[in-house]
């Protein structure tokens, strides 16, 4: 299929997408407090997308049974909500979103801290934040898909924390996942970046080893060594200079 550009209508779009998913974004991060449960998070989630004339890309999606992911601690990605988790000070708690504004999608993810959370919680946090941005500063016309992948293990290296290789970024577009995979590790890719392609780059480090498994709920992804990860992505638009970040404020 290869890698599709977007017009600038459909560019328009995806702004407009991620909008409402920063919008979300900004609600999480005013909610996350001790006792709120990761559903009470999914229903406010649901709100603000079906509020801004967006569906949520996330709910029915093979099957997903929300409008966000919600992973908490040792949990890496798609965290399904519960009434069941309970949100307690110390937690860092990794919210993925996706909304679809006619037909084009915006997804990003961030981790947030609850309350006071430990130094290595800490360290995690702004690394993987650290390892999203510097991909994103080798995301520009010309340069390989090597380059920003490269980026974000050389900070995941500097920190001595574990990368997470069975998930990664992709193309993000009319569809959430489309070509390419985006690896957060070095694998010899030999794929160079174009003007309007649109990409999601999402780092996702651990405290401890890379390895992850899959709970019994088939979506829940933990680390094997049941320590505390971290997840932040954004949605962007190659251009010839800077890239341009689709899932922030207009």
């Amino acid at each position: 299929m290869g890698i599709k550009k977007k017009s600038k209508y459909q560019i328009e779009l995806m702004k407009q997408a991620g909008n409402v998913v920063a919008l979300v974004h900004q609600a999480m991060k005013e909610s996350i407090k001790e006792g709120v449960t990761t559903k009470e998070l999914d229903t406010i989630a649901n709100k603000i997308i079906k509020a801004n004339r967006c569906d949520p890309t996330f709910l029915g999606y093979n099957g997903f049974p929300a409008s966000i992911c919600v992973s908490v601690n040792e949990q890496v990605v798609h965290g399904i909500p519960s009434d069941d988790v309970i949100i307690k000070n110390g937690d860092i708690v990794s919210v993925d979103v996706g909304a679809t504004y006619r037909g084009f999608v915006g997804d990003s993810a961030w981790t947030y801290p609850c309350g006071e959370i430990s130094d290595e919680c800490k360290m995690l946090l702004k690394a993987t934040e650290d390892a999203l941005f510097q991909g994103l500063s080798r995301a520009t016309a010309g340069a390989g898909l090597e380059d920003v992948a490269g980026a974000i293990e050389d900070v995941a290296r500097w920190n001595n924390l574990g990368i997470v290789r069975q998930y990664g970024g992709h193309g993000v577009g009319k569809d959430m996942h489309e070509e390419p995979f985006i690896y957060n590790y070095r694998t010899n890719s030999k794929i160079i970046l174009e003007a309007g392609m649109t990409l999601a780059i999402e780092p996702m480090l651990n405290l401890g080893c890379d390895d992850v498994v899959q709970l019994d709920d088939n979506w829940t992804v933990i680390t094997k060594d049941k320590r505390p990860s971290a997840h932040f992505e954004h949605s962007v638009l190659i251009t010839d200079g800077e890239v341009e970040i689709l899932t922030k404020l207009l």
